[in-house]
């Protein structure tokens, strides 16, 4: 019987407000800890998008990657640090849908790309696409381009982008075409290349932007992106030069905005921040805001959702204690050390990256010292995350909470920092500690999920949150400082400013006014749902974007 998944088929009657055939595109996508090929909130991001449009019954497709090792595996070494193991992944959940496209990379013209579906069933997601390289007949360096999530060698980055973007298109193709083309992050562009020269316009290209830190927005020199395949066939020099940006570059952000008839940042501050970034440059589209959110079906633990439905603080209470528990036991698990349900308990738990300063509550060490040996108010505070894999500052600082969380009763660093460790985490905690030089951190979605499940938000004033916040109502804001001024005196600045809203404000409120800190707790659900869920999302993605 032929799989009715190589054609263009969702196993419902798409509602009528979203009857645009839309192909989204992204290099990662978070949906299930099962399925572990994302690595970190733009694949978490993607991943609930993609539930929301299964419930609302959209009529879009999911296009990414079939990464053979995935991102990475955490484990420790000897001494507890981190240790980066790259395992092969198996995903039977799969289907092969006997889609095969050819895409041209470098100088071998026969690159097959195979199609493997995840079928709504599965994780109540739209229908996805999942795109592999490792088909027979590909040479052995063909086989491996889809082995890792952000490959380090800069050619591998580059034909990654090639299969999905170039790739992508023409299994969308296969399937029957789609009315708009979504790129989710720059990753894909080479599917607007393709797409511009098939004569498809601007109507039916739109780009999503989703950092403002440079790494995220790729620059790579033209000729030898002409040379890779990059473009879907070979540019002449005057071609080349009309997409060139810095002096031979081509920027893979600065192209998409030039070829989307709309684009978004995802938080007001970051459409403000992106536009500032990239007003410089000719022709590009203009970047409107569309606040990122999350999956609340998923995400959030249904007795607590209960609870806070009807305002009951004893349901609540109860099991936010046994929540606590669970994530307790994966502390003693991973560490041996016995932490108390009763304790105020802090997570700081993401993607490591320096703007993010996991250790911003180490820069006045004998506050912390203090903060830590408190008996009269005690805390418990856990670190998790995951380093890209060769960020070798990144694991530095991974390594250096580890050596001093060691000795400490109560601290802990967690490895395995996937769907799974994430939702005890956001369960388990009382506070989410979240600490980006202000407006670095586009969005930053933990927090949202964080809330949903009454843990307090502990923040600086960056990407999501100056939506959201009401200092002391339903959060904990730290004060807004020129984020002009050198690192070194911001992390002094919001150090102190941290330190002097847990002593004064977040500490003495837990302990000394618990139906305050009920309140807020409350407070931060009744304001996170429904303006931070994907459901809003995925419905402002029809009527704002496509």
């Amino acid at each position: 019987m032929e799989n009715i998944y190589s054609s263009w088929y969702h196993p419902y009657q798409p509602a009528k407000a979203y009857s645009k055939r839309v192909a989204y595109f992204s290099m990662e996508f978070g949906i299930h800890q099962s399925f572990n090929i994302y690595s970190g909130g733009l694949g978490f991001l993607a991943g609930s998008h993609m539930r929301s449009g299964f419930e609302l019954k959209q009529n879009m497709i999911g296009i990414g990657m079939l990464w053979k090792y995935g991102y990475y595996d955490q484990a420790r070494n000897d001494d507890q640090t981190l240790k980066t193991e790259f395992n092969e992944k198996h995903f039977n959940f799969l289907e092969d849908t006997g889609i095969e496209v050819e895409i041209k990379l470098h100088d071998n013209p026969h690159v097959k790309v195979r199609a493997y579906v995840l079928k709504p069933e599965v994780f109540g997601t739209v229908p996805m696409y999942f795109l592999t390289t490792d088909v027979e007949g590909n040479d052995h360096l063909s086989r491996t381009i889809t082995n890792h999530l952000y490959d380090k060698n800069p050619v591998t980055r580059v034909s990654q982008s090639i299969v999905l973007g170039i790739g992508g298109t023409k299994v969308v193709e296969a399937l029957g075409g789609a009315d708009t083309y979504h790129l989710n992050e720059g990753h894909a562009l080479p599917a607007f290349y393709y797409l511009r020269d098939k004569g498809v316009t601007k109507e039916q290209m739109v780009f999503t932007t989703h950092t403002p830190e440079l790494a995220g927005n790729e620059e790579r020199d033209a000729r030898h992106l002409n040379r890779c395949g990059f473009f879907g066939r070979t540019y002449t020099n005057e071609e080349l030069e009309r997409e060139m940006v810095n002096g031979g570059m081509i920027n893979y952000t600065v192209s998409a905005l030039r070829m989307s008839k709309r684009a978004n940042g995802v938080s007001k501050l970051h459409a403000n921040v992106a536009n500032d970034m990239w007003k410089g440059h000719s022709g590009i589209s203009e970047i409107i805001p569309i606040t990122n959110a999350q999956n609340q079906n998923f995400w959030q633990d249904d007795t607590i959702k209960e609870a806070w439905l009807k305002k009951e603080v004893d349901a609540y209470k109860a099991r936010k204690f046994e929540l606590k528990k669970e994530l307790f036991e994966e502390v003693h698990k991973q560490t041996g050390k016995r932490f108390d349900p009763n304790v105020l308990t802090f997570v700081w738990a993401r993607r490591f990256a320096a703007y993010k300063r996991a250790d911003l509550l180490l820069h006045d060490f004998d506050r912390f010292k203090r903060l830590i040996s408190n008996q009269k108010y005690p805390v418990q505070i856990i670190w998790a995350g995951k380093p890209y894999p060769f960020d070798y500052g990144a694991i530095d600082l991974f390594n250096h909470l580890v050596h001093h969380s060691k000795g400490e009763p109560n601290l802990a660093v967690l490895i395995g920092y996937e769907i799974e460790l994430s939702k005890k985490l956001k369960c388990g905690s009382d506070i989410w500690l979240n600490t980006p030089r202000i407006t670095r951190e586009a969005s930053g979605t933990s927090g949202m999920t964080a809330a949903m499940n009454g843990s307090v938000n502990v923040s600086t004033n960056d990407g999501w949150i100056p939506e959201f916040e009401k200092d002391g109502e339903n959060c904990f804001v730290l004060p807004a400082l020129d984020h002009n001024l050198p690192t070194w005196d911001q992390d002094k600045i919001d150090s102190n400013n941290l330190y002097h809203i847990l002593e004064q404000k977040v500490i003495p409120t837990y302990y000394i006014d618990p139906s305050k800190w009920q309140d807020i707790v409350f407070k931060a659900m009744d304001d996170v749902i429904p303006e931070f869920t994907t459901q809003r999302m995925a419905d402002d993605y029809y009527k704002k974007l496509f």
